[in-house]
């Protein structure tokens, strides 16, 4: 078997905050057609709400003991510490890991991580299959990145060095940039003028010749995600992004937090609440679960600005206490005590 068999082929998932790579990557997990995968995920906030999404809906194909969960910040930022380690305990597994998917933050860019498949502890034993990046179709459609263009607005006005796109443009042009594979998520929102709409933001943005795939709820064939066998660390060098000339970045535009939440009797209501929330705040993205009284189902809640789902996803387990969790993400300046408010009712 050559060095290049040999290798483990490990695909990466990145895209701005709620376009769907959790839902994506979930259904990657239960149609993965018998082949042997592992994720890790990496979580932007304090708990592990993607890591918790995913396990469990796939276990034959990835039992929850190959789900890794990096929470200690953006892992394009902390490759050194978090991304070796995590590769050895998936490549330490028994049976063999056959396939890994790296989920990044919505904040990651992701030619860091590509470039750190050229260290030596790594590109012995690893290939980046492919960069997949998944965009929200309705967002770009309406003329946007975020649901929440007003908080954009706000952080564009308070930088008086900020001249040029805003950051989450610079994000995205830069995930855009890195990709093997586009899929433009959320179809089942937009009409056919809003598709063409969308997919004319992805073209303009792409460097070169990529494929766009249009899909609703995140349903892209496992086949054809994995398997695109592009080695694209060999080729991360000429993918020129917008934070070439840096040699680190950060994230201070954004933060988080969590929000522990009682059990509740009625979703609809919470649904309401996160979508009052998030046209009245800098609030970019929420998700977590929830109990509701009298239902033996947790309560999976996400939410994109005023775009808010739910649904129950699993049983609780007897171990588990019913209580929820809540992370919210948005600009800096956040104000966590009026949106804990009017989250809790």
């Amino acid at each position: 078997m050559s060095d290049s068999s040999a290798r483990v082929p490990c695909t990466i998932v990145t895209g701005f905050l709620g376009a769907g790579k959790t839902t994506l990557i979930r259904h990657v997990l239960t149609h993965a057609n018998g082949r042997r995968l592992a994720v890790i995920v990496n979580e932007f906030g304090d708990v592990g709400i993607d890591g918790e999404i995913l396990k469990g809906c796939g276990d034959e194909a990835c039992p929850q003991d190959n789900i890794v969960e990096l929470a200690n910040g953006c892992l394009c930022c902390t490759v050194a510490d978090d991304f070796v380690p995590a590769l050895d305990t998936i490549l330490a597994r028994t049976p063999l890991v056959e396939h890994i998917v790296i989920e990044t933050s919505g904040l990651a860019l992701p030619k860091p991580l590509v470039q750190a498949f050229q260290w030596p502890a790594i590109k012995s034993r690893v290939t980046v299959d492919g960069v997949v990046a998944v965009v929200d179709g309705a967002a770009l459609a309406e003329g946007r990145f975020a649901a929440d263009p007003d908080a954009l607005a706000r952080q564009r006005n308070a930088d008086a060095a900020l001249d040029h796109d805003n950051p989450i443009e610079e994000v995205f042009d830069d995930q855009i940039a890195c990709a093997d594979l586009v899929v433009l998520n959320k179809l089942d929102l937009l009409d056919a003028e809003g598709a063409d709409k969308a997919t004319a933001v992805v073209q303009r943005a792409l460097p070169r010749a990529v494929k766009v795939v249009p899909v609703a709820n995140g349903k892209v064939d496992a086949a054809a995600l994995l398997g695109l066998g592009i080695g694209t660390e060999n080729d991360i060098a000429n993918r020129r992004t917008r934070h070439d000339a840096e040699t680190e970045h950060d994230h201070d535009d954004f933060e988080s937090f969590v929000l522990p939440l009682p059990e509740i009797s009625d979703p609809a209501s919470l649904a309401a609440r996160i979508a009052a929330a998030a046209t009245q705040a800098s609030v970019l993205r929420v998700k977590g679960f929830a109990a509701v009284t009298g239902k033996p189902m947790r309560l999976l809640v996400q939410a994109v600005g005023a775009r808010v789902s739910h649904h129950y996803d699993r049983p609780w387990t007897a171990e588990e206490a019913r209580e929820g969790q809540l992370v919210i993400i948005g600009m800096k300046g956040l104000d966590h005590e009026g949106i804990a408010r009017s989250l809790l009712g």
